[in-house]
């Protein structure tokens, strides 16, 4: 894996077709974990303790039917395999498209959730769209989640 596919100082902002106004908790669909649900409880058990090519992998590892403790040699060897083919990053999660969830990412690369409604998030936002004078967002570039439809 020779590219960093990773965020650094920066916030995924929820997607301007966003259907909600305030974050949600995403639910199991037929008894299932979505890959919103996935994510939100990897992101959310760890703030600040996942990347996003952690997440991304994690997430589809979850989702595959493969025992739950797998070797490290076994896991290394899907991680590589997974990351040799192109993969969508975090902009466009159901998190931040559908649920209200900003994706915050340290100066490490490493994810946090971020409400849409909190205080946080609007300074964060704000911020980046005047310019960030002073630094008010404290560096933050600001990233748009990808539209769920075309406009």
């Amino acid at each position: 894996m020779a590219d960093d596919l990773n965020y650094y100082s920066t916030l995924i902002a929820v997607a301007d077709d966003c259907p909600v106004t305030a974050a949600e908790v995403p639910r199991a669909r037929s008894g299932k974990p979505t890959v919103a649900v996935l994510q939100y409880e990897l992101i959310s058990g760890a703030p600040y303790g996942l990347t996003q090519e952690d997440v991304l992998f994690e997430s589809w590892l979850r989702r595959q039917d493969l025992p739950e403790e797998l070797p490290g040699e076994r896991r290394a060897e899907l991680r590589k395999k997974f990351f040799s083919r192109s993969q969508a990053c975090l902009r466009s999660s159901p998190l931040a498209k559908r649920y209200g969830w900003g994706l915050l990412f340290d100066r490490d690369g490493r994810i946090a959730l971020c409400p849409m409604e909190s205080e946080e998030y609007r300074r964060l936002v704000e911020g980046a769209s005047r310019g960030a004078q002073a630094g008010e967002n404290g560096g933050v570039r600001v990233l748009k989640a990808m539209r769920s439809r075309r406009s």
